[in-house]
């Protein structure tokens, strides 16, 4: 039921029943049209309200903006300085006392998740200020100079003033560059750096983006395309000139500054300790991100217990697998994956044919397992080759309905002895659909306000979907070989060892090496991807456990529905209800989907 179905259906109840009370006694229906006055009341406050923040949010997120095709937006960039994030937080201690005034026994249950999910978003973001980690401004695998690199990425290039809009954008990147080495400046006072142990090989991704021509760099890569049929030829190729010249004499002397800024003074100045709880503070600041993380409650150490039991479980099921393929030990048939040649590609083309192949096998099965399917399309990406090395195996990069731009699945296609190829299907069944592009696409095309719709990004659930869509997998039929039913297997392990290791690291004092072996010895991955795993661990605290606590939730739910349902249970219609009303907190998801359980159990 859509939400404005949802409005029609109680606007009609509250007049049959006026009409009722209106027969038997006037004070009833003085006391019914007070309710619906009310509950009118308190919906509008919240509406304008959530506009009112989601408005103020676009402003400080320009380029956001622009990804939406909002134009006055246009060649500007966000202010990036500590103050700037002061002021945020400030903003929005005033939202949330307003929000707090708006009762929420008269809204409706869409409108009480809303009320709930601005309140958490609100309550985060003022929390956030209390901790020097504010000024961790990049991890190991990303920072301001790779995300603007990626700008093009999500912005329109239809019209001269989006070339303009463009240009005008590069031409700030020193203020950018500045603001954000003086925040991290903060970090280095503060003694809240990045760990050493997480950052070797950093600077590469700096230097990467400076190359002998700037027509060959990323940030010239809108020039890279066909011109647009509204420009002239001589318009597109001034404006080509222009934001070569930019690269040049602004962009790439900024790179310079902040490549010899960081090898001079931040890296000296890094953490010598691995795990953030050692750092000042830092206790504090992964309760703060376990609660954000995962949307819970639940401790570090509960966290690494429930770890260490899904760790015991899907071992068990790897010995299974390991026998069906003819090895006496999971340990042995791990080692022929990791050695054998015919499960890697030879060329990163390869690879991506590989890739393509699964994807759209998978896309041939989606309408068995949903009813609602996302209208916007997905492509393939190589990841950048300066930050493939260190990076991720793969990730998606959200498209937009509003600017007509698809959703991106990157592949990283470096160290091709590392991606082995029975990975390939739970890789691309968490990354594009039904994981990452299906969810997020559908959100992008639900009738909610533009605030849940763009701006509502819970890690437990958007990670936890891609984990669970995994499994399903097995019902799509794509692990039809002991090696890919291992590369499953094999997935899972990684997000419980995920809860193991990372709680290990930033709660129990774990070095480096213990949460690599711990990995190497329950997991199937590459030595280089668990290597690039754990640094990220290190360095992005609290944000590996959403995965695998979201994907229990789902998993829980799903078996409810099953119990309770019986031969009446619809996969379709399952997975139609944890999306249909995008992301939520878990807690939110479970009392949407016990509402949805109860009433359909009673038909």
């Amino acid at each position: 039921m859509t939400i404005k179905k949802r409005i029609v259906f109680l606007s009609k109840t509250a007049a049959i029943a006026l009409t009722i009370t209106n027969i038997s006694s006037p004070i009833a229906a003085q006391e019914s049209n007070a309710q619906n006055n009310a509950q009118s009341r308190d919906s509008t406050a919240l509406k304008n309200l959530v506009e009112t923040y989601w408005n103020y949010s676009l402003e400080q997120s320009p380029v956001f903006a622009s990804s939406l095709g909002i134009k006055s937006a246009d060649g500007k960039l966000a202010d990036v300085t500590l103050q700037a994030q002061q002021k945020n937080a400030q903003q929005a201690a005033i939202f949330l006392e307003k929000l707090n005034k708006i009762p929420t026994q008269n809204l409706n249950a869409s409108e009480k998740a809303e009320h709930g999910i601005l309140r958490r978003t609100l309550e985060e973001i003022i929390e956030a200020e209390k901790y020097p980690h504010r000024a961790l401004n990049f991890t190991n695998r990303s920072g301001w100079h790779q995300n603007f690199a990626s700008m093009a990425n999500n912005l329109p290039f239809r019209s001269l003033s989006d070339y303009q809009s463009y240009n005008d954008r590069l031409r700030q990147y020193g203020r950018i560059n500045q603001q954000s080495i003086a925040v991290a400046n903060n970090a280095i006072k503060s003694k809240v750096t990045l760990p050493c142990d997480a950052i070797s090989g950093y600077e590469n991704s700096i230097s990467g983006l400076i190359v002998d021509d700037s027509k060959d760099s990323r940030f010239f890569g809108p020039y890279q395309r066909s011109k647009p049929t509204t420009m002239s030829q001589e318009a597109f190729d001034n404006l080509a000139k222009q934001a070569a010249t930019i690269i040049k004499d602004t962009i790439y002397p900024a790179l310079q500054d902040h490549y010899d800024w960081y090898v001079k003074q931040y890296k000296p100045a890094c953490s010598t300790a691995p795990g953030v709880s050692q750092q000042p503070s830092g206790a504090d600041y992964y309760d703060f991100r376990i609660r954000q993380m995962t949307t819970t409650q639940l401790s570090a150490d509960e966290i690494h217990n429930i770890g260490l039991s899904e760790v015991a479980r899907i071992r068990a099921e790897m010995v299974t697998v390991a026998k069906s393929a003819g090895y006496d030990s999971r340990e042995a048939f791990i080692e022929h994956l990791r050695t054998d040649p015919q499960y890697y590609a030879k060329t990163p083309e390869e690879l991506m044919e590989k890739v393509a192949r699964v994807t759209k096998i998978i896309d041939g099965k989606m309408p068995s397992l949903f009813g609602k399917l996302a209208v916007l399309p997905y492509g393939l990406k190589e990841i950048p080759a300066e930050i493939a090395e260190n990076t991720t195996t793969a990730y998606y990069n959200s498209g937009s309905p509003e600017i007509g731009l698809a959703g991106f699945y990157f592949v990283n296609t470096s160290k091709l002895d590392q991606r082995p190829l029975w990975e390939v299907p739970a890789l691309s069944v968490h990354e594009a659909v039904p994981g990452h592009h299906h969810q997020i696409a559908l959100q992008q095309e639900l009738p909610l306000s533009a605030f849940r719709k763009n701006g509502a990004f819970f890690t437990a659930f958007v990670e936890g979907w891609g984990l669970y869509s995994e499994r399903l997998g097995i019902e799509m039929g794509l692990y039809d070989t002991p090696a890919k039913d291992m590369g499953r297997l094999s997935y899972e392990m990684w997000r419980a060892c995920r809860l193991v290791v990372d709680t290990g690291i930033h709660s129990k004092g774990w070095s480096k090496q213990q949460a690599v072996d711990y990995m190497l010895d329950n997991t199937a991955l590459s030595p280089a991807n668990i290597e690039a795993e754990v640094n990220r661990y290190i360095s992005w605290p609290g944000q590996a456990l959403a995965y695998k606590i979201g994907e229990l939730k789902i998993r829980e739910l799903r078996t409810m529905a099953e119990e309770k349902l019986g031969e009446n249970f619809d996969i379709r219609e399952f997975h139609d209800i944890v999306l249909g009303q995008g992301a939520v907190p878990l807690d939110v998801l479970e009392g949407q989907f016990t509402d949805w359980l109860n009433t359909k159990s009673a038909q």
